[in-house]
């Protein structure tokens, strides 16, 4: 079989290592005799694999004293209202930078007031604004690490003085991050910790029990921080599969190791698109995202745009067409995606510019 390179977006690419493990445990759990899909959650075997989740999550990210580890249900869709549900009082803040901010500044609405501090839209998401100022009365400021439809991300942990909330799904465990800049960080599972249907939450516990709403049980932070993800019976298989990456991240020398081998994959495909002649990026390149690489082929060249995806699905590139809602291509560059598929896009493109 001709080996193929996975670039899809999400769910996305697994460490081989992952996904060898959870077959293991499809079979059988922990020497139980039973799949982990038939395992109680309330087992002492499950029970030790969410404890070594948590544990490791918190080792890997220097997180500090004060915040819980959370695996959650619902997709990281569903923090968009739990956020201002447990955090907004009358008003917060959030940096407009695509799709997936739209959509979480929506929910805020609900609540009370938000305040758009500065967007990107009026050049398509293009670049990652700069130069806001935050009102210092927002009960917290929003933002969208890694935008995976644009291809645009912030690469520093910014310093506000409300606490910061982020929307990580995309670019949690790739880069270094100062947890402690941060009141919130949550992510869903399915890019680079494990299969869809867990979504992590990282939450400092000091910056809830501040609004007077009443709050559902199931989306109170409260509620799971007190039962240590286990108020309902958790998204048991991701959870254990997160656990696999998360030892596969750790063996691979950490979160700095797998940041300097991310940056050279981006380096590697972001030269090439700025090289060929075919190609042209679309993200201002103070802006670029190391995770989600979005290219479009030239003007003079707009008719080449399904023969060269035919192309390089025939050369094993899997994925790698854009968001329907933007076209041309995306190469999404997670964590577990080895540079070897990397250059292999690099040599399809460059054998594609060398026919036309």
């Amino acid at each position: 079989m001709k080996k193929k390179h996975n670039f899809y977006a999400g769910p996305s690419i697994m460490p081989q290592f992952t996904v060898d493990k959870t077959i293991e445990a499809l079979k059988d759990f922990a020497g139980t005799g039973l799949s982990i899909m038939e395992i109680s959650h309330r087992s002492k075997e499950f029970q030790a694999v969410m404890d070594e989740a948590q544990a490791l999550i918190k080792e890997l990210l220097l997180i500090p004293d004060g915040y819980s580890v959370l695996f959650l249900g619902g997709g990281a869709s569903t923090q968009f209202f739990a956020i201002p549900y447990n955090l907004m009082k009358t008003k917060s803040a959030y940096l407009n930078t695509g799709s997936w901010a739209t959509k979480a500044m929506k929910e805020a609405k609900l609540f009370g007031e938000m305040v758009e501090v500065a967007s990107s839209a009026d050049k398509d998401f293009s670049y990652i604004p700069k130069d806001y100022v935050i009102p210092a009365d927002a009960d917290y400021f929003h933002i969208t690490s890694n935008n995976t439809i644009k291809g645009t991300e912030i690469l520093e942990d910014l310093d506000v003085e409300v606490p910061l909330v982020a929307d990580m799904s995309s670019d949690i465990f790739s880069r270094p991050v100062d947890v402690s800049k941060y009141g919130l960080i949550y992510a869903g599972d399915q890019k680079n910790l494990g299969p869809a249907g867990a979504t992590l939450v990282i939450i400092k516990e000091d910056i809830l029990g501040n609004v007077d709403r009443e709050i559902p049980t199931m989306i109170n932070y409260r509620t799971h921080i007190g039962k240590g993800s286990m108020f309902n019976t958790p998204p048991t298989l991701p959870v254990f599969s997160a656990l696999q990456t998360l030892k596969w991240l750790k063996d691979k020398g950490g979160i700095a190791e797998m940041e300097k081998v991310n940056i050279k994959k981006a380096e590697l495909l972001y030269n090439e698109i700025d090289r060929n002649k075919l190609f042209v990026g679309t993200v201002e390149k103070d802006s670029r995202s190391r995770m989600n690489i979005c290219f479009i082929l030239n003007e003079e060249y707009k008719e080449l745009e399904d023969p060269f995806l035919e192309f390089a699905v025939g050369k094993g590139m899997i994925g790698i067409k854009g968001h329907r809602s933007v076209g041309g291509f995306r190469a999404s560059c997670y964590n577990a995606l080895p540079i070897e598929s990397v250059q292999a896009l690099v040599d399809c493109m460059q054998e594609f510019e060398a026919a036309h």
